[in-house]
């Protein structure tokens, strides 16, 4: 009954929420529903045949999960999903209020969940996932989460505590989430890049200390951050044999991408896909809002790539240096969302920067990105830097020639300012 009551007053919220263009609705309800019935995701679950996949990781969670939404849609699946940014526990909630039955029930085959990293030990005490995806740990937001180590040590605990029934599907090349696989007894698959050169492990690199031993590990090869083919000289420890390493078509850009893509086919074979099955559900692929994601302005063409870490920030710009661009924006925001520290774009890299036409910065912490470029660019008169990002982007727009692309590398508070500068409408 308490359930029922719950479900009907989360969707008036929900559709008031849009009509008064104050967000989707994606996480209010769920909060109250919470409040409600603390164990309303188990009630609804229990209530519903479907099976649940979990996304976690520092970078790609969306993209990855929306790989998988579109492989299992495209060969006849229902899928709920929660929307990116709603990935704490009320966000959980609301996807399932908001999809269900007045009865509480779940008439789809698969709900996707991505889930933020601190969040991860609370979702798993709620729901024992079909398939567990763990995608990467970089340093994010160390203001709210604390260093690497802090985060995996919880997720070893919720893990282990995981009865058989879930299948975790894992990164083979990041040596802390491999790890994670080969210390428990679940079922476990790996997936991987498999690198053409050997690169020496950069100075920022987040993990480098073997997670049984503690001693330096040694990498044969480094395909960006910390993600290589790795072992320990100490104890022995190696990266596993990955199974899923190589794709025929991406639909993205990015060698980060990869291994979102890689992580998705190892989910959609497990459900059962065919090879060319995935492959024709990727054609087309549209990325998720910010990840890539290109919008029409004003007879012009931006791509926006969310950029809120030193890893993503570095694997972003390379990207849009193999695409060519010639106009860059940079917005910095040191919100909740982003974290307090921005400390981190001393981590960034910038090679060949000089090669931009034009630079433009904006943001809360505009000044602090100036800075950092001043160290990277003799000829500072290519940056030009805005308090009003409105005013930021009509410059760009305005500087930008018809044929090209307008590049924005925006923190995730930034990215949904961008967003809605840009569209006209909020998302969360």
């Amino acid at each position: 009954m308490i359930d029922s009551l719950l479900i009907t007053l989360g969707k008036a919220i929900s559709k008031l929420s849009k009509a008064a263009n104050r967000g989707n609705g994606s996480t209010w309800p769920g909060h109250i529903a919470l409040k409600g019935n603390p164990q309303f995701i188990k009630d609804i679950l229990r209530n519903s045949n479907i099976k649940t996949i979990i996304v976690a990781g520092t970078n790609g969670k969306t993209t990855t999960s929306s790989l998988i939404r579109r492989g299992l849609e495209q060969n006849g699946k229902k899928v709920i999903q929660n929307n990116s940014g709603a990935n704490l526990l009320n966000g959980v909630a609301s996807t399932l209020l908001l999809n269900s039955n007045r009865h509480g029930k779940l008439n789809y085959d698969y709900a996707i969940f991505e889930i933020d990293e601190n969040a991860l030990p609370g979702v798993l005490a709620q729901i024992t996932p079909d398939y567990l995806v763990l995608l990467n740990l970089f340093r994010d937001q160390l203001d709210r989460y604390g260093e690497i180590n802090t985060i995996v040590q919880k997720w070893h605990d919720a893990i282990n505590k995981i009865n058989g029934k879930t299948k975790l599907v894992l990164n083979a090349d990041d040596p802390q989430i491999a790890y994670i696989g080969l210390t428990n007894k679940l079922e476990t698959e790996y997936f991987g890049l498999e690198a053409n050169k050997t690169e020496k492990i950069p100075v920022a690199a987040d993990t480098i200390s073997c997670p049984k031993c503690g001693n330096k590990l040694t990498f044969e090869n480094v395909i960006f951050s910390h993600l290589g083919s790795w072992h320990c000289t100490y104890c022995g420890l190696k990266r596993p044999k990955p199974q899923q390493t190589t794709w025929n078509n991406y639909p993205l850009s990015g060698t980060y991408n990869k291994y979102n893509v890689h992580a998705a086919v190892a989910v959609l074979k497990q459900t059962g896909l065919k090879e060319n099955e995935i492959e024709n559900a990727f054609r087309n692929f549209k990325p998720a809002f910010g990840r890539q994601e290109i919008i029409a302005y004003k007879d012009r063409q931006v791509q926006i790539f969310l950029s809120k870490n030193p890893t993503s920030f570095n694997e972003s710009y390379k990207t849009i240096k193999e695409l060519h661009a010639t106009t860059l924006l940079i917005v910095l925001n040191d919100r909740i969302p982003d974290g307090r520290d921005i400390s981190w774009i001393w981590d960034t890299d910038f090679p060949e920067l000089e090669k931009f036409d034009h630079i433009f910065v904006a943001g809360d912490r505009v000044y602090d990105m100036a800075l950092r470029l001043k160290y990277e660019l003799e000829n500072m008169t290519k940056i030009k830097t805005f308090e009003d990002l409105d005013e930021a982007i009509t410059s760009a727009i305005d500087t930008l020639p018809k044929d090209k692309t307008l590049y924005i590398l925006p923190t995730y508070s930034a990215m949904l300012d961008v967003r809605k500068l840009l569209t006209g409408k909020k998302i969360l």
